[in-house]
């Protein structure tokens, strides 16, 4: 899993959930499907955590202050 790209794993995620949602596996099914799914997740999560030390690093000061923001889409005036 560790060469996948997150939006192919995470869509591995929603399949999952869509299939364990639909209620039509048998338990052994539900619990390999659900198995998939945590590691699906756990890689998610691991590539967020990844993703947001970068953007931290990028804010850091050119004097070697850092200060952390909170993220926006909206441009700051």
């Amino acid at each position: 899993m560790a060469a996948e790209k997150f939006e192919t794993v995470l869509k591995k995620l929603e399949d999952a959930v869509r299939k364990l949602e639909s209620g039509d596996l048998t338990l052994e099914e539900s619990l390999k499907v659900f198995e998939e799914g945590v590691r699906s997740a756990n890689f998610c999560v691991k590539k967020l955590d990844e993703a947001e030390r970068k953007v931290e690093i990028l804010l850091k000061q050119k004097d070697g202050a850092f200060v952390k923001r909170d993220f926006s889409l909206e441009e700051e005036h």
